[in-house]
């Protein structure tokens, strides 16, 4: 799905960018293939938040999330006011497990 114009949440949704679901590649450099919908493929993701609704007092835009597998939408295409494009998803408030303001060095 693609989507033109400003998109905000509502209410204490969160949307997050950034999610990895191709090859990977770890700090030792050693390549991790694309393991979704595959049993390897189960486990958290991290992703940035992108946008927060009013409501949300936990989180700010920038920071990371860790969220359980599977708690989060299928991908939305934003396109944003420059002309590029950009992959979001909501997640499961409550599936959202830690917060960093960086990503975590080693994370895949």
């Amino acid at each position: 799905m693609k989507v033109k114009g400003k998109v905000k949440p509502l209410r204490d949704l969160v949307f997050i960018k950034g999610m990895e679901f191709d090859i990977q590649t770890t700090l030792a450099g050693l390549l991790i293939p694309k393991d979704d919908g595959k049993v390897t493929g189960i486990h958290p993701r991290w992703g940035q938040v992108w946008a927060v609704g009013p409501d949300q007092t936990e989180l700010k835009v920038g920071e990371w999330v860790l969220i359980e597998h599977g708690r989060w939408t299928r991908t939305v295409e934003v396109e944003q006011e420059d002309g590029s494009s950009l992959e979001v998803r909501m997640v499961d408030n409550n599936a959202i497990m830690a917060v960093s303001e960086t990503l975590p060095e080693g994370t895949v």
